[in-house]
């Protein structure tokens, strides 16, 4: 499983559009520039505050369409090229957006509409990746990299107590002035609802896409992380793999850990040693990419669900990635 897949496909990309709850979202489709009647595919959303263009995700989508697959990425409603409303950010509409992704490439005359998977990084972006298989039973394989558990949590082990405290209060506030007939007050993303950590400050693993991000956001966003559960979800998702992070400061490995723990089989869990969350992408992507590409390969392109739910339904893996890019496999 070591060393990143080779490049042998031409690329083939294309802006594409879709309709969520009546906004028009825009994103870019991916794939093999090959002869297909139909092609297998992969839906991705972006991660927190990501945005479809991210040059983050290229290394992945390459290896995907080297595989064969048909790579689909977007914009949420109200970010990027997307419409809506700008800034607002809401886990559950941002579902729904993918679920409706889903739907576009399954009703593409060059898509096989039974050979689907899901891929979320980042945050919340490994956390709708959960929400969004677990709704969608036909999705063959889905792969939730760093992501988020428990909104709440999340939210709460970024602060100290008494800034949680305050920070819940805030919340509150706002929510009873916006009862009232105010407007409600705005913060920055980074700041009033998640907190940077000082890697993230100083990292440029995002920085093509940071300018073009909201810079405010409501404060009533909230409500939609606080009450944000991907764990809840997770025991419904068919052939989950986790990539996780050890002592991530940023979506904590306990959260990665949970998800795979509630997972049935067939599921697969790796984490990272020696690195950080925004280090990680690059550091092990030699060997995380592949072992990525191997699983969607086994459980989407094998033909027929029912054998493969047989082949491989006693599965479950957990992988240790040390700093000599060596795979550990640990017992589940």
């Amino acid at each position: 499983m070591v060393g990143m897949v080779a490049h042998y496909v031409c690329v083939k990309t294309e802006a594409v559009e879709f309709r969520s709850d009546g906004a028009r979202l825009r994103g870019f489709l991916h794939r093999p520039d090959v002869e297909a009647e139909r092609l297998p595919f992969i839906v991705q959303g972006p991660g927190w505050l990501g945005l479809a263009d991210a040059k983050l995700y290229g290394p992945y989508h390459r290896a995907f369409t080297d595989a064969g697959f048909a790579v689909l990425i977007f914009d949420y409603r109200g970010f990027g090229e997307s419409e809506g409303d700008r800034g607002t950010i809401s886990p559950a509409g941002q579902v729904e957006d993918w679920r409706n992704g889903i739907a576009y490439m399954r009703g593409r005359a060059d898509m096989a509409g039974d050979r689907g998977a899901i891929f979320g990084s980042g945050g919340t972006g490994g956390g709708n990746a959960i929400l969004a298989a677990a709704e969608e039973p036909e999705i063959r394989a889905t792969i939730s990299q760093v992501p988020v558990a428990d909104g709440r949590d999340w939210l709460h082990r970024m602060r100290p107590e008494h800034e949680w405290v305050a920070f819940l209060a805030a919340v509150e506030a706002d929510r009873r002035a916006r009862a009232s007939g105010g407007s409600g007050v705005t913060v920055a993303p980074r700041e009033g609802i998640m907190i940077e950590t000082p890697e993230r400050r100083e990292s440029s693993v995002k920085s093509d896409v940071d300018a073009r991000v909201p810079s405010a956001v409501p404060l009533a966003s909230a409500h939609g992380i606080l009450e944000y559960r991907p764990i809840d979800a997770a025991s419904r998702v068919r052939a989950l793999m986790v990539i996780g992070v050890e002592n991530d400061a940023v979506t904590p490995t306990d959260h990665a850990r949970q998800l795979y723990d509630a997972a049935r089989a067939p599921k697969k869990l790796v984490l990272q040693s020696g690195t950080t969350h925004y280090a990680a992408y690059k550091q092990y992507a030699d060997v995380v990419i592949p072992m990525m590409v191997d699983w969607l390969r086994r459980l989407v392109l094998q033909e027929g669900t029912i054998e493969v739910r047989e082949q491989y339904s006693r599965e479950e893996t957990v992988y240790r990635v040390s700093g000599s890019a060596l795979v550990e496999k640990m017992p589940a």
